[in-house]
């Protein structure tokens, strides 16, 4: 039986930056994925994911996103790759709304640089953008996005030249733990270990069935579409842009044209709604996409980009993982401090992952974290 200090199971977004940490921390670390690093079947896949410091969801997510620039700034510098970038982040929606009210609130809390603009000049700065005359624009300058198949791809890379030892296409079976010793059963050997981490989303209540009300997965669809003016909504003509509906729960985004010749990824104008859609089975994902789920996130999304989508050249089906309160849960299991939990990211979670790889290093290694997450503890659910 090969042993570890630490078994990761599952190497996505969160992951594979637990590995990279653990491996610089001069531990023996075996992470487990039982798919491709990266791969399409869970949340982490699309290109692109919005980087932000204004945090409407709550301020107390704040000091981990600052903690997570700094930490994305030096996975860049390990890798000499730029995995972040700046192309600014437009808001909007009714002042009264939680999207203008929470960006405000985080950035009076942190003193972050958030800008309001006023219509005429967002028609002059934004001139591909509708925006209604009775919702409020705010833009943050140093919000972007990051590219999240090479951000694990780097994590994991790294972790193995710090002496990781990382198994694909390796389905977890069984865990349990005799005393000190956890031992993990996989489709292709048995381990042990003396502390073992949990990253595996969509999948969670899968591996740990008693998690199982605190987390529900949802199908999400994600397109891309050729504008009439491609120019306009190139990277360096257009911002990220997260827009509260007024009409109904939830927010649209979405992301300026990527260069997929440095980039990777799909072609066009990435667009989604961000609240949780049909309920679905990890193992179970019906990834056929109807005509009528394309029209319908299309027209919406006209309502304020009614050029950017002439057409749909592709769309996808992502996963988010969420819990009641919508906030994430990075703890141990219930009176078991071998065991680390990461899940219930709820679809606002990749931006985290270089802070959430670092705290479940610290948790697993050192029993404690620096790093305020009390709020986000399992221990919240039975109050």
């Amino acid at each position: 039986m090969a042993s570890y200090d630490v078994i990761v199971i599952g190497v996505g977004s969160m992951g594979s930056a637990a590995c990279y940490y653990l491996a610089k921390s001069d531990v023996k670390v075996l992470g487990i994925e039982q798919f491709g690093i990266p791969h399409e079947n869970g949340s982490h896949a699309g290109q692109s994911r919005i980087i932000r410091k204004a945090y409407f969801e709550h301020p107390d997510y704040v000091p981990l996103l600052e903690r997570a620039y700094h930490n994305w700034k030096q996975l860049e510098a390990e890798t000499g790759t730029q995995l972040y970038f700046p192309t600014g982040l437009l808001y909007a929606g009714k002042a009264d709304g939680i999207l203008i009210k929470g960006v405000k609130e985080s950035a009076r809390q942190y003193n972050i640089n958030i800008e309001t603009i006023n219509h005429t000049e967002s028609k002059n700065r934004f001139p591909s953008f509708t925006i209604p005359l009775d919702f409020e624009i705010l833009f943050e300058p140093n919000a972007g996005f990051l590219t999240p198949e090479r951000c694990i791809l780097s994590f994991t890379e790294l972790a193995i030249k710090a002496g990781a030892t990382i198994h694909t296409h390796e389905q977890l079976v069984s865990w349990k733990q005799d005393g000190s010793v956890i031992t993990v059963q996989t489709t292709k050997q048995t381990y042990s270990c003396k502390k073992l981490i949990i990253t595996t989303g969509a999948w969670t209540s899968h591996v740990l069935p008693n998690m199982q009300p605190q987390l529900s997965v949802t199908r999400q669809v994600v397109v891309w579409g050729t504008p009439q003016q491609w120019d306009n909504f190139i990277q360096r003509n257009f911002p990220c842009w997260l827009i509260d509906d007024a009409q109904q729960p939830g927010m649209y985004y979405g992301f300026p044209i990527l260069p997929v010749s440095q980039i990777g990824g799909s072609i066009g104008l990435k667009a989604a709604y961000h609240y949780p859609g049909k309920p679905t089975d990890a193992n179970r994902v019906d990834r056929t996409i109807t005509p009528t789920e394309e029209t319908e996130l299309v027209k919406s999304v006209r309502q304020y980009l009614p050029t950017g989508f002439n057409s749909i050249h592709l769309s996808k089906i992502c996963l988010y993982t969420n819990t009641p309160d919508e906030n994430f849960i990075m703890d141990f299991l219930p009176e078991n401090n071998n065991v680390v939990v990461a899940a219930g990211f709820s679809g606002h979670g990749f931006k985290f992952a270089s802070v959430v790889g670092e705290v479940l290093s610290d948790l697993a290694l050192k029993g404690e974290t620096t790093m305020p997450i009390e709020f986000l503890n399992l221990n919240r659910f039975n109050k």
